[in-house]
């Protein structure tokens, strides 16, 4: 379904021969033109980052980042106003989505907002619906912790972008005209009840399906047609988190594991037939993604809760989930809303609670739990992984690119990019890196 991304970004001299079928540098006036022409933003081959967590589902992508920088930071392609909550850009193409709060029809209202990617202007805007969450504001990494707007991101196969709204509306829009395709509410179709703080999930798509959750008895998870909106599958009796779903392999098997206020819950996405299942603690909201490492599902949350794994196997026609530890506590591994990234058996992200512009980024060992490292001075923001590196987004705006390494903290490259509270998960797509606070949205080009 989705347009696999491609490595070609993050070019060095030796890259240019495979590039070009194996000719040498040239000179003069053609070396100028190859030069420039190197320049030019890259559009046509270059990866996406069509949902939530980037084109695996796993908060990775393919495309390098390039470091040092230089002293003055990654050039700014554009930045623009953008207001209200944290959703995250999805980039498809020339066209980036995310959701906004703007006033329609004199309310605030969640807005879906295409934006033109590679000069950040508005293409298209349909309004989701009238939104109030709590009072908020935006004080800044170690003011007010509220700030009210839409939570959801996005997803996209090229043609269509999937919208879940915070009143569990889901609905799919072509994504070069802005027009409705479908549409469903979970709370008046499937019998839904919403949850404090509204929905905050984000759609994944898997196989030519949208993966939802939020329906009522036999119908809480739900699967539908990405292209028609028909209803594929429904089942099962369990409330719903702020956690997206996540898809992966375990033992050979595709499998996707939502989050819920039972714990884990795996399911087969073609059919929705439960796999295994997780016992694991709910306390006021869970909102950090499950990670996936080989036979291995950690998880975490906020509010006491802390972290724990399982160990998962297959055994004859069943599966088994087998706990192989629990920490629990704000210290040392609650993830409050960041999940974590997965780098050769370690996972690094902001292990923190309410630890806003102090809170530390950490290095993990994912079958032990055990902290091998960690450094202050992030706050609540997210991380994503590219190669042997992360990109984090710190909860004040500043883009730091560090090692994934367990050995200690390196940290290669920093910038500020943005204003405002960031608590969203910046993205990189064709060579450039996607992001927005409460306040604005930037796109910066990578060296």
């Amino acid at each position: 379904m989705f347009r696999r991304p491609a490595d070609t970004l993050g070019l060095t001299g030796g890259s240019l021969p495979r590039l070009f079928g194996g000719v040498q540098p040239l000179a003069g006036l053609r070396q100028a033109a190859l030069v420039a022409a190197l320049s030019v933003p890259l559009v046509a081959g270059a990866a996406d980052w069509p949902t939530y967590r980037g084109p695996d589902g796993n908060g990775t992508t393919p495309e390098k980042i390039r470091v040092p920088w230089p002293a003055t930071g990654p050039k700014v392609v554009w930045k623009v106003p953008s207001t209200g909550g944290f959703s995250s850009f999805v980039v498809s193409g020339k066209r980036a989505f995310c959701l906004e709060l703007r006033e329609v029809a004199g309310a605030e209202q969640e807005v879906l907002v295409a934006r033109n990617a590679e000069t950040g202007a508005d293409l298209w805007a349909k309004p989701l619906g009238t939104l109030k969450i709590h009072d908020g504001g935006d004080e800044g990494s170690n003011g007010n912790t509220g700030g009210d707007g839409p939570r959801s991101t996005p997803a996209t196969d090229g043609k269509l972008v999937y919208a879940f709204s915070a009143k569990l509306v889901l609905t799919a829009f072509e994504a070069e005209t802005g027009k409705e395709v479908w549409k469903h509410s979970l709370e008046r179709e499937f019998e839904g009840h919403n949850i404090s703080w509204q929905n905050a999930q984000s759609p994944v798509l898997e196989d030519g399906k949208v993966l939802v959750a939020g329906g009522g008895a036999g119908q809480s998870l739900l699967a539908f047609d990405a292209t028609t909106g028909n209803v594929v599958w429904k089942a099962f009796d369990e409330t719903i988190t702020h956690a997206t779903p996540i898809v992966g392999t375990i033992a050979g098997k595709r499998q996707a594991v939502f989050f819920l206020k039972s714990g884990l819950l795996s399911v087969d996405p073609k059919t929705g037939a439960e796999l295994w299942r997780y016992k694991f603690p709910f306390a006021v909201s869970t909102a950090a993604s499950p990670v996936i490492s080989g036979d291995i599902v950690y998880c975490s949350a906020g509010y006491g809760v802390g972290a724990g794994a399982a160990r998962v196997a297959k055994t004859g026609n069943g599966w088994t989930a087998t706990e192989i530890y629990r920490k629990p506590g704000k210290k040392p591994l609650a993830n409050h809303w960041s999940t974590p990234v997965l780098h050769d058996g370690h996972i690094y992200g902001m292990f923190q609670f309410k630890e806003y512009g102090d809170g530390p980024v950490k290095c993990v060992e994912v079958a032990t739990g055990e902290v091998k490292w960690e450094k202050p001075g992030f706050g609540p923001g997210q991380v994503i992984g590219s190669g042997s590196n992360v990109l984090a987004l710190s909860d004040a705006g500043d883009l730091v690119v560090f090692a994934a390494s367990p050995k200690a903290y390196e940290e290669l490259a920093r910038a500020k990019v943005l204003a405002g509270k960031c608590w969203t998960t910046p993205v990189i797509a064709g060579g450039r890196v996607f992001a927005r606070s409460t306040k604005e949205a930037v796109c910066v080009q990578l060296p």
